[in-house]
C-alpha cells in the first residue's frame, strides 16, 4: 500500500492543570500516515515538537529502549544517565522490527530508518515512577488514535494527581490513519508542577495496541530559565491598549 502523509501540528501552548491556575508549557505535533505496512519515512512536525522541547532543556537523557531485552516485560527498569532511577510498570513489552519496516500492524520504532525496538502495550494503562521529582517529560507515540482511543498522561506527586492532560491527537475509528507518529512533551513552569510519576492511559480499553517511544526527562535544574521578558497580563495589556486608544483620540479631536 503506497504511504498517505498527512501532517498536522499544534503549536506550543500552556496546558491548564487541575484545580490550579498554573499550567504546563506543553509541545504535541503529529505526523498522519495511512498504511499498517510502510513506515513514514519522516516525521516533521512531531520532530520539530521534540526538537522544541529539547530546546528548552539542557543535558537532558532519553531512553531509546535499543539497550533493553526484545520481549522483557514490566516491571522494566528505564536506563537514564545521572543518579535518578525509573521503574515502568502496569502492562507492556519491548518489542522489535527490522529498521524501516512495520510489525504489520502500524507500529515501529523512532526514527524508523535506523532504530527497531519501543515499547509496545493494550489498550489499558502503565506508569513510570521516577526516583526523584522530574520537571519535564516528553514522548513518541506510533499509531495512535486509530481504533478511537484518545491517550491521557496523568502527572503525580506521590499518590496527588496533579494534572490530567488528554494529548490532543488526531481519533478515528478507522485504520485510515495506521502508522501514524506523534510527540508529546511537557515542562513544569514551577516546583509545585514536579511529578514523581506518570501514568499513560486509554478511553478505549480493549482491541488496540499502541507503540512509545523515546523517553525523554529533565530535572528542575536542566530547564533553561525564559529569556524573554515577563509577558503582561491579559488584563492589563487590555487595559494599557484601551489606555492607548483614548489618548490617541484626544490627538486626533486637537
Amino acid at each position: 500500500m503506497k504511504t498517505k502523509l498527512l501532517s498536522t501540528v499544534v503549536a506550543t501552548t500552556l496546558l491548564g492543570l487541575s484545580g490550579t491556575a498554573s499550567a504546563y508549557m506543553a509541545f504535541f505535533g503529529e505526523d498522519l500516515n495511512n498504511s499498517a505496512t510502510v513506515p513514514l519515512s519522516s516525521t516533521p512536525n512531531s520532530s520539530a515538537k521534540e526538537a522544541n522541547f529539547k530546546a528548552q532543556l539542557t543535558g537532558v537523557s532519553t531512553e531509546t529502549f535499543e539497550s533493553q531485552t526484545t520481549g522483557a516485560s514490566e516491571p522494566l527498569a528505564l536506563n537514564f544517565s545521572g543518579s535518578l532511577t525509573a521503574t515502568l510498570t502496569g502492562g507492556g513489552t519491548v518489542a522489535a522490527v527490522t529498521p524501516g519496516t512495520t510489525n504489520g500492524y502500524g507500529r515501529y520504532s523512532i526514527p524508523s530508518a535506523s532504530s527497531s525496538k519501543y515499547w509496545e502495550v493494550n489498550a489499558g494503562s502503565f506508569e513510570i515512577k521516577f526516583s526523584q521529582a522530574i520537571a519535564a517529560f516528553g514522548f513518541y507515540g506510533v499509531d495512535v488514535g486509530d481504533f478511537g482511543g484518545q491517550v491521557s498522561i496523568d502527572f503525580y506527586n506521590g499518590s496527588n494527581l496533579i494534572s490530567r492532560i488528554a494529548v490532543p491527537h488526531t481519533v478515528v475509528t478507522t485504520t485510515s490513519i495506521d502508522g501514524s507518529v506523534l510527540f508529546f512533551g511537557a515542562i513544569a513552569s514551577n516546583a509545585a508542577e514536579e511529578f514523581t510519576s506518570v501514568k499513560f492511559s486509554t478511553t478505549y480499553g480493549a482491541g488496540d495496541t499502541f507503540a512509545f517511544d523515546n523517553f525523554t526527562i529533565g530535572a528542575r535544574g536542566q530547564v533553561i530559565p525564559p529569556t524573554n521578558p515577563t509577558p503582561i497580563p491579559g488584563t492589563l495589556l487590555l487595559a494599557s491598549l484601551g489606555l492607548a486608544g483614548l489618548g490617541a483620540m484626544r490627538r486626533r479631536a486637537r
